[in-house]
């Protein structure tokens, strides 16, 4: 007998890059596919030392059930380092612990959209969000990017043309396109939503993650309580302890708890008292400073290999940070078939178009540098730029 799902999974399918990453697991495979952290830089030790303290000093307490927030210390935390990092003064009352800030994305969605309301993306756009966005059966819209940007123009076309309920965006080294939000794109682009009263999710799980270029405010310092932020401990500590959290104003957050509460009570305890203690006991900013010398290299080392091995038709982004750079080929090639080629080859990437929508960007591709050493870099690329020039000779 068929299983009637419910209507929401209607056209919601498993994540395209996930399906990749199942192909690359073979070791002989040189992967530029996954979003993933270079786990050479993992504070393994440290984090052991602090697991060990907490529970032998606290583990009674550290075992039990807790509040939904999560706990007090560290999102006093997380509110210091705003403050401290961008001058945005937030109360620890409007920052709320979740799963990752993939969990973020779903519960900001549950409590603001209804079947048929219009959310704003980016266009290419990360698909982690048009994932977690789409089970709540939105309408998209999207604007392009530009080297600095959100196209402005296109999003002030939309705003006045249709009842925008929610926009979402990565303004810091986007996924996938890598590039950043100029100051000016910030400001323009909150003060366009503050004139249609549009909600902007705000993703910033690779803020820290800067190599060059001025550090810039969250578009929420300019929106206020439109803005809701959304960060990540993924990139700069672990990923496995999946800790990130949502900063709301109280009205949103009153909403958030609630769903919170319906979804999972609360998350790992044991997990954000770990976490506290590491970062009590370290500083996070030398932490970061040495991931950040590290991608730096491994960035560079990428592009000077693109810019020396790729075909000039092949363009390319040369990010100030974050975990990826993007590529395109001229239009009237398909990186999907040239994905068919790269894998027989042993090199993985992400074809562009599931980072698009309705299949658009067929010819662009995404390319991660933080999880493969200089060696792997340069031994992946030469072998892509081969395949990429019989693709194109082919044609």
């Amino acid at each position: 007998m068929a299983i009637q799902f419910a209507d929401r999974m209607d056209g919601v399918e498993d994540s395209f890059i996930r399906e990749i990453l199942k192909v690359t697991e073979n070791p002989e495979i040189i992967s530029f596919a996954g979003g993933l952290p270079n786990p050479a830089l993992f504070p393994v030790e440290q984090v052991a030392v602090a697991a060990e303290k907490v529970i032998r000093e606290q583990g009674s307490c550290v075992l039990q059930y807790a509040t939904t927030e999560g706990y007090l210390p560290l999102r006093e935390y997380i509110a210091n380092r705003y403050q401290e990092k961008s001058g945005l003064e937030i109360d620890p009352s409007e920052i709320l612990i979740v799963n990752g800030s993939q969990q973020g994305i779903d519960l900001v969605s549950k409590i603001l959209l209804n079947k048929g309301d219009k959310v704003l993306i980016e266009e290419p756009g990360y698909l982690g969000a048009i994932q977690a966005i789409s089970l709540y059966q939105p309408q998209f819209l999207s604007a392009s990017l530009l080297n600095d940007g959100i196209d402005l123009q296109q999003v002030e076309r939309i705003l006045k043309n249709h009842s925008i309920k929610l926009m979402y965006s990565v303004p810091n080294f986007q996924n996938p396109a890598g590039i950043t939000y100029s100051r000016e794109k910030r400001t323009g682009l909150a003060n366009l939503l503050k004139v249609y009263g549009v909600h902007l999710l705000e993703d910033n799980p690779y803020g820290d993650l800067r190599f060059s270029g001025e550090n810039l405010p969250p578009i929420k310092s300019t929106l206020k309580e439109l803005g809701i932020l959304l960060g990540s401990f993924s990139k700069v500590t672990v990923p496995g302890i999946r800790l990130g959290w949502v900063c709301a104003d109280s009205e949103i957050m009153r909403k958030i708890k609630v769903v919170k509460q319906a979804a999972d009570l609360h998350s790992n305890y044991m997990a954000q008292r770990i976490l506290y203690q590491y970062l009590v006991d370290n500083d996070l900013d030398e932490h970061v400073s040495k991931i950040n010398q590290a991608y730096k290299k491994q960035k560079e080392c990428m592009v000077a290999c693109m810019e020396q091995s790729f075909p000039e038709s092949v363009t390319f982004t040369r990010p100030e940070g974050g975990m990826f750079l993007w590529g395109e080929l001229p239009e009237r090639f398909s990186t999907f078939e040239l994905f068919e080629k790269a894998i027989k080859k042993n090199v993985a990437f992400v074809p562009g178009r599931a980072f698009h929508l309705d299949g658009k960007g067929d010819n662009t591709f995404r390319l991660n540098f933080s999880n493969s050493n200089e060696e792997l870099i340069k031994k992946g690329i030469a072998c892509l730029a081969d395949v990429i020039k019989e693709y194109l000779a082919e044609k």
